[in-house]
């Protein structure tokens, strides 16, 4: 219990005294207020309420799957991320697309399927396009693990609900970008931590080559990618950079070779094919 404790006080402690998460609230509290839909507040479930069952175990294993990838899924990924590379803090941190609440709005429709995705189709999809691996089987107790953390970090968050905090808070740029600035920038504030030439170090995972997400990962986008950057690099010192450099790096960093997706054909049957989509 103690490992889920540390975690989750930190992140309380985000949540309620850093401007990062004010940075996060804001904008989209008000969007979610224009909506018509109530404002949700971002607030983890205490440890304390993990049962002490086959369904506790569970919630258990999903994160350790969650931010130990390598060692309790390792059959099913293809490179050397983890689940919490993106989903920081695993899942917890309201800057970066975190797992709270997210179980409430599956199951979704999705454009790039052009169908209803469940919880558990969504995981997958982190697993063959983030993680460069393989779908978990459906009736897998990994994939049931993931779930059931996720859906445990969901608890009182009424179904359908708008999460303020959802994905990665958006920027814009407010030039043509600008890769050979992103390569000064890389070089300046991101090769300490994921290596000169991005293939990544013991401090932070490869960010490019053979080891890092596919082509048609989410991150592979520049805006997706400038969003997470601006808000958590460097690491503990997010919103340092401009947003012209976040997207600058960006673009630097997904011009870079990375593994392909086969399946990447099949997007967007029924168009609605985002701009910045690498292919």
């Amino acid at each position: 219990m103690i490992w889920l404790l540390s975690v989750i006080f930190g992140m309380t402690m985000l949540v309620s005294c850093s401007g990062e998460s004010a940075r996060v609230n804001t904008g989209e509290l008000r969007r979610a207020d224009q909506t018509g839909s109530a404002s949700i507040e971002f607030a983890p479930p205490s440890p304390e309420t993990i049962p002490g069952s086959q369904l506790g175990e569970q919630i258990r294993l999903g994160y350790q799957i969650v931010v130990n990838t390598q060692e309790y899924a390792k059959p099913y990924v293809g490179n050397r991320l983890n689940c919490t590379n993106c989903h920081l803090d695993g899942g917890l941190n309201p800057n970066a697309a975190s797992f709270v609440g997210l179980a409430a709005v599956y199951p979704e429709y999705r454009t790039r399927n052009a169908r209803v995705n469940t919880l558990a189709d969504r995981v997958n999809e982190c697993f063959e396009r983030s993680l460069n691996g393989r779908a978990l089987p459906p009736d897998s107790s990994k994939l049931q693990a993931v779930v059931a953390y996720i859906t445990w970090l969901s608890h009182g968050v009424p179904q359908g609900a708008a999460l303020p905090w959802r994905g990665l808070q958006g920027i814009d740029s407010r030039r043509p970008l600008d890769p050979v600035n992103g390569k000064k920038v890389f070089a300046n504030k991101c090769a300490f931590c994921h290596g000169s030439d991005g293939l990544g170090t013991m401090a932070a995972p490869p960010v490019w080559g053979p080891q890092s997400y596919s082509i048609a990962a989410g991150m592979a986008r520049v805006s997706v990618a400038a969003a997470f950057i601006k808000s958590n690099m460097p690491r503990t010192w997010g919103w340092t950079l401009s947003d012209d450099d976040a997207y600058d790096v960006a673009a630097f960093i997904n011009a870079q070779p990375r593994p392909d997706f086969p399946g990447k054909a099949n997007d967007w049957p029924k168009g609605g094919k985002p701009a910045d989509s690498p292919y």
